[in-house]
C-alpha cells in the first residue's frame, strides 16, 4: 500500500473506529458523549444514528471494493462485518442501541445517509444481512415517512430512503417522493454546476455535503424506471464534474479552504462531491486524479493535525481548526460531526488506478500562485 493510501485509510478508520466499536457492542448510547448547543436530551434522540449514518456514507465504496489483498484486505473484512453488526443491533426492538427512525425529523436525514451508504456497497452491507435484518431494516425506513421533509435539500434525503426499498425489491416503494425531489432540484439549478438549497442559492457547501452526489446516487438507483429519469444523469454529471473543478479551485496552495456558510463542522466533508467525482472517474479535462488525491490530502492534513479535534477517548469534537465549539450550530452534535467521512471515497478504488497511482501533482491553486501561464476557464 503506497504512503498516501495507507495515511487515508488510516485516518478514515480513525475516525469511524470508536462509532462502529460502541455500537457493535450496543454500547454507542453509553459511550459516546453529546457535544451540543442544543439540550442533551433533544440531541440524544438523533445523534447515534447521525453518527452511525454518516460513517457508513462515506466508507462504504471502500467495503465494497474487490481488489483488495494482505492487510488492507483483512482491514476491509473486518470492517465490513462490524458494520452489518452495527445495523442488526441498531434495528434490533430489544437492543439498548435500538436507533431512532420513528421520532422527530432529524432521522429522515440519516436514514437516506446509512441507505445511500448500503447502496454504494450492497454486496457487503446488505446482501450477507439475515432476512430478518433486512425486514427490520426496511421497515425502520418506512417509519420515516410519517414526517414531512423541508422544501430543499431534505427532498433528496426521502428520495434516497425510497430508492434502498427500490433496491430491496419492496412493492410499497413510492415514485412520486423520488420524482417530486428530481423535479424540484431540477427547478432549483442556478447555473455553472450549482444548485440553490431550495429555490434560493445559499454560498455554502451543501451542493457537496448532500444535493449532487445524493441527486445522482439516486439516478443512479432508479434511472431504468422512467425514460424522464434516465435522460436526468449525464446532464446531472455534467454538472458535478464542473462543480467537483470549482471545489479543487477553491483548496489553497496550503491547504485551507473558505469557512463559508453553515455545517463547517463537517470538516473535509465538504469536499464529498470532488471525491465522488473522482472515484467515478468523472473529473473534467482541465483536473488530474494525481492532482485532485494531492489537493485532498493537503487539507486532510491541515485538519488533523489539530490535536484538539478529537477528544481523550477518540471521539470527534465540533470545530473545524481543532475544538471549536462556536461553529456548531442548533442541530450540530457530536454524531453530526461523522460526515466528514465523504471524504474518503475514493479508497473504493484500486491501489493501481491512477488516483493513487500516478505520481504526485500539483493542484490548481499551487500551480497558479506560483506563476504557471494557465488558461481561463468558463461557465458551463
Amino acid at each position: 500500500m503506497n504512503t498516501t493510501r495507507k495515511y487515508w485509510l488510516d485516518t478514515m478508520l480513525k475516525i469511524v473506529t470508536p462509532v462502529l466499536d460502541a455500537l457493535s457492542r450496543d454500547c454507542l448510547r453509553k459511550e459516546m458523549p453529546i457535544e451540543s448547543k442544543s439540550p442533551r436530551d433533544d440531541r440524544e434522540n438523533y445523534t447515534y444514528l447521525e453518527a452511525f449514518g454518516r460513517v457508513v456514507v462515506g466508507m462504504a465504496p471502500w467495503l465494497g471494493c474487490k481488489s483488495l489483498t494482505g492487510e488492507e484486505e483483512e482491514l476491509r473484512q473486518k470492517y465490513a462485518a462490524l458494520v452489518r453488526k452495527c445495523i442488526e443491533v441498531g434495528v434490533d426492538p430489544n437492543a439498548n442501541d435500538k436507533l431512532n427512525f420513528s421520532y422527530g425529523f432529524q432521522p429522515i436525514v440519516d436514514a437516506a445517509f446509512l441507505a445511500q451508504g448500503i447502496l454504494r456497497a450492497p454486496d457487503e452491507l446488505w446482501a450477507p444481512l439475515s432476512d430478518v435484518t433486512k425486514e427490520r431494516l426496511l421497515n425502520a425506513m418506512r417509519e420515516t415517512r410519517t414526517r414531512k421533509p423541508g422544501q430543499n435539500n431534505w427532498l433528496l434525503f426521502s428520495a434516497m430512503i425510497e430508492c434502498l426499498l427500490h433496491y430491496a425489491g419492496a412493492p410499497d416503494w413510492d415514485p412520486m417522493r423520488i420524482d417530486y425531489a428530481l423535479l424540484k432540484h431540477a427547478e432549483w439549478y442556478k447555473g455553472d454546476g450549482w444548485y440553490g438549497d431550495g429555490k434560493n442559492f445559499h454560498w455554502d457547501y451543501y451542493n457537496s455535503f448532500v444535493i449532487q452526489p445524493m441527486l445522482l446516487d439516486v439516478l443512479a438507483e432508479i434511472k431504468d424506471e422512467y425514460a424522464e429519469w434516465g435522460k436526468m444523469e449525464d446532464e446531472a454529471w455534467v454538472r458535478a464534474a464542473h462543480y467537483a473543478t470549482h471545489q479543487e479551485h477553491l483548496i489553497s496552495p496550503e491547504g485551507t479552504y473558505p469557512l463559508i456558510g453553515r455545517s463547517l463542522a463537517y470538516r473535509f466533508g465538504a469536499f464529498h462531491d470532488l471525491a465522488m467525482t473522482a472515484y467515478h472517474h468523472r473529473l473534467e479535462e482541465v483536473l488530474t486524479p494525481a492532482q485532485v488525491r494531492c489537493a485532498l490530502t493537503a487539507v486532510m492534513k491541515r485538519l488533523m493535525a489539530f490535536d484538539n479535534m478529537f477528544d481523550e477517548n477518540g471521539w470527534l469534537q465540533v470545530g473545524v481548526c481543532g475544538h471549536q465549539p462556536g461553529m456548531g450550530e442548533f442541530y450540530i452534535s457530536t454524531g453530526s460531526l461523522y460526515l466528514c467521512s465523504e471524504v474518503f471515497l475514493p479508497l473504493g478504488l484500486a491501489e493501481n488506478d491512477p488516483f493513487w497511482a500516478d505520481a504526485d501533482a500539483p493542484w490548481t491553486m499551487q500551480r497558479l500562485w506560483n506563476g504557471e501561464n494557465l488558461e481561463c476557464e468558463h461557465a458551463i
